[in-house]
């Protein structure tokens, strides 16, 4: 079962408020993503700990409805 780009942008701005989603359809198959999440929430974490952040907020998804994900997380710039 394929999941919509929107409910995966849903979930981790439910769980993650103040993140800035993009999603790339990596296929077209509704199957296969690429995924980048920029948060201030992630200052001070490190990468694996980021991603767990973002897996977390998928709520058990990854591997059932969404099956690939390409994952990249970032903080932004201070100004």
């Amino acid at each position: 079962m394929a999941m919509e780009s929107g409910e995966i942008v849903r979930l981790i701005q439910e769980s993650i408020p103040d993140a800035d989603v993009r999603i790339d359809d990596l296929k077209g198959d509704g199957d296969h993503y690429a995924a980048h999440v920029l948060s201030a929430s992630f200052r001070g974490k490190s990468r694996i700990q980021q991603h767990q952040m973002v897996y977390k907020a998928l709520k058990g998804r990854m591997g059932d409805q969404l099956h690939a994900l390409a994952l990249k997380t970032d903080v932004p710039a201070e100004n």
